[in-house]
């Protein structure tokens, strides 16, 4: 047993769902989205901490993160404990983080994703693209979404991951998992070769760089299904950020290229409960019809929100009205939902007193930044 698997017993018995070790620092671990240190641990330093991080860890990998100062890998503790392992360099020294990734796939239903999302699962060509900030559950649903395709459809399955997070077995379909860098060097690798493989469907980890958008864009047109994340926190963003990462001269090409291959938009934030401990998922469902297409050609993506606020009949869902949902059910604390919200002003008469000075009423979430 490694040393470093005291911390994550001690991580999966509190029912935490990150650690955090950093040189200079008591090892601490997030739970319900506050970060807590670990009672009674030392201050983590010197040559044993390296050692400790240099146990889990391929010996060629950890000579090129001391080199690089960055590096992301997968760890298996046990058949149950699986962990996403990110090592850094900070100002006192080594660091690392790592993330509990759940063996056990959850269904769409277990976790609260409103039933209209497995249309996505449906569809046999474009781009459907799955956003939030980091750690708000894109991985964990979009898993759940490639789960419920193999267990419905015969289909080949390619995924490209910086690292494998959840481990698909092949049900109905052929589940192919590719990890950056160890099976292929980038995404954008990962996802031209995915071109050559007899693809049905391409799961793209991160739409980070312009070249594997539009790989992404390209792959999408030629009757992929893509499924692709990126950091944004609703429908409108998520498509401004597509264009955005283009020279200006080429992106009324890559409006009418998205206005083409899009066909919907998952946006998804975790609240803190009130109700009981733990944290609840809100979504933005946003799905590609006509007149989304003529919006994004356009370039005028301030007109989605009439979009999606007009097609509620079809399941289409605008992020603040999850919020209020949540909000009016109980589960969620007006001033989290007041955080969260994208027009605060709806939400700012629900606050007590003492948090009106939370934010401004600008409209604008603090995730946004």
């Amino acid at each position: 047993m490694a040393i470093i698997d005291a911390y994550f017993q001690y991580l999966v018995a509190n029912r935490g769902s990150d650690l955090h070790l950093s040189e200079g620092q008591p090892p601490k671990i997030r739970k319900h989205g506050s970060v807590v240190a670990i009672p009674d641990q030392p201050v983590l330093e010197g040559e044993s901490f390296k050692n400790m991080l240099a146990e889990i860890c391929d010996p060629k990998a950890f000579e090129k993160y001391l080199e690089s100062g960055d590096l992301d890998f997968a760890y298996s503790m046990d058949e149950e404990s699986r962990f996403r392992c990110n090592y850094l360099k900070q100002n006192r020294g080594l660091a690392a983080v790592f993330r509990l990734i759940p063996t056990e796939i959850m269904s769409l239903e277990s976790l609260g994703v409103p039933e209209v999302v497995k249309q996505f699962g449906h569809i046999r060509s474009g781009l459907v693209l799955v956003t939030g900030p980091t750690g708000s559950g894109k991985s964990t649903t979009l898993a759940a979404l490639l789960d419920y395709i193999n267990t419905n459809y015969n289909r080949h399955i390619i995924t490209v991951e910086e690292p494998i997070e959840f481990v698909h077995r092949n049900k109905r379909s052929i589940i192919t998992q590719r990890e950056v860098p160890i099976q292929t060097p980038s995404f954008s690798d990962g996802l031209r070769a995915a071109l050559r493989e007899d693809a049905d469907i391409v799961l793209v980890g991160e739409m980070r760089d312009l070249e594997t958008i539009s790989l992404a864009l390209t792959a999408a047109e030629t009757g992929l299904l893509v499924f692709g994340t990126l950091h944004t926190n609703n429908a409108r963003k998520t498509v401004d950020r597509i264009i955005d990462v283009f020279p200006a001269d080429q992106q009324s090409q890559v409006r009418t290229m998205l206005a083409a291959s899009l066909r919907g938009v998952l946006a998804q934030l975790l609240c803190k409960r009130v109700d009981k401990p733990g944290r609840v998922a809100v979504h933005e469902i946003l799905f590609a019809t006509p007149a989304v297409s003529a919006i994004i050609r356009e370039g005028a993506t301030q007109k989605l929100y009439d979009v999606i606020t007009g097609g509620k009949g079809e399941g289409m869902q605008f992020m603040d009205e999850s919020i209020w949902n949540r909000l009016q059910d109980g589960v969620i604390s007006p001033e989290e939902a007041y955080m969260k919200a994208i027009d605060k002003t709806r939400f700012k008469k629900f606050l007590p007193e003492r948090s009106s000075h939370l934010g401004d009423a600008s409209g604008e979430s603090p995730l946004e930044h």
